[in-house]
């Protein structure tokens, strides 16, 4: 069944590393899913930031997004996120504004408010423990300035590059917190339903009811994350889908590590209590063959009227991650601009 109802697709990107491979194997690959999702017609490409995951090679997020934005020539390219209290708020705008200046018109900041990481990094990132994230409206408040300062007021510290670049911000979350926050400053939305699924419908409701038009947005504008595992059959979907199922069966043990391979039977890896756990993170998002895939992406688009999705692959075969997003644009009806 094809897409009732068309929106722009786009990529995240955990550049994850596979068991036996290395961080400069991973980068490769990220150049060459990105440069295919352009072909593709997919909208934008985001990395996010993670710290102390041998898993996750993103972990300095603005240097692989200028690597990506370097290697590809239209696709939109961004953070999916910042974790904005991991940093100061002038040193990303001087990031931001430099890759903004590298190449105009194609670079998207997504901020989140949460570590990225465990305790220990985020003592190692010098972050003040203290703060639990309600700093956030704050920090952004400093963000926004340094991209936007009063004309009539002079300001000792400016962001150079960044002041009076038109970076988009956009909030990221997994609870209402962020939701409330994008609505009331008039900022595009994206909800991490890929990991926290139960919460998105009340975060859409709460950014939706709390939106105010503003400079950026004149109305709401929601993104959602998407685990999609797509293939030429819903059997081989589903061995690939074991991957990214060991993966966070490795997270709840708090084992964390490399991507694995697939399995033949999870039911021999994991405790039942495991398994409903896991499955329900899975619950929104599609694993399966071109039908499968279609037929559940209507379902999400109708369930949430979201103006975007982005999705999420954590595949341990490279060439069989490139077909499961070959699959999903044919789902999505994307136009290639092969």
């Amino acid at each position: 069944m094809p897409l009732e109802r068309s929106v722009p697709l786009s990529v995240l990107d955990l550049a994850s590393v596979v068991e036996g491979g290395t961080p400069a194997e991973s980068f490769r690959r990220t150049m060459e899913m990105a440069q295919l999702a352009e072909r593709l017609g997919y909208n934008r490409y985001w990395l996010a930031e993670h710290h102390n995951m041998s898993g996750i090679a993103s972990s300095a997020t603005s240097v692989v997004i200028g690597y990506v934005a370097g290697g590809t020539k239209r696709i939109r390219v961004g953070s999916g996120g910042i974790m904005l209290p991991n940093h100061a708020p002038l040193v990303i705008a001087e990031q931001f504004g430099t890759l903004e200046s590298m190449y105009p018109g194609r670079i998207d900041l997504g901020l989140g408010r949460a570590p990225g990481s465990d305790q220990t990094t985020a003592r190692a990132l010098r972050r003040d423990l203290s703060m639990q994230g309600q700093e956030f409206p704050e920090l952004l408040t400093e963000l926004w300035a340094f991209f936007h300062p009063p004309a009539d007021q002079y300001r000792p510290v400016r962001a150079t590059p960044g002041e009076g670049l038109n970076v988009p911000i956009w909030l990221l979350g997994s609870s209402g917190f962020s939701a409330k926050l994008a609505g009331e400053l008039g900022l595009p939305f994206s909800f991490a339903s890929h990991f926290a699924p139960e919460y998105l419908m009340q975060a859409i409701h709460l950014y939706r009811s709390s939106f105010r038009p503003s400079e950026a947005l004149s109305q709401p504008y929601v993104m959602v994350g998407v685990n999609i595992i797509a293939a030429d059959t819903d059997e081989e979907a589903k061995r690939l889908a074991t991957s990214q199922q060991l993966q966070f069966l490795s997270l709840i043990r708090g084992t964390p590590g490399k991507l694995k391979p697939p399995v033949d039977n999870m039911d021999q890896l994991w405790q039942p209590h495991e398994r409903e756990a896991l499955l329900s993170k899975f619950n929104f998002g599609a694993i399966g063959g071109k039908a499968a895939v279609e037929a559940r992406m209507n379902e999400i688009l109708k369930d949430t009227m979201a103006d975007e999705l982005i999705v999420t692959s954590q595949i341990y075969d490279h060439k069989a991650r490139l077909r499961s997003f070959e699959i999903i644009a044919e789902a999505g009806n994307l136009q290639s601009t092969v």
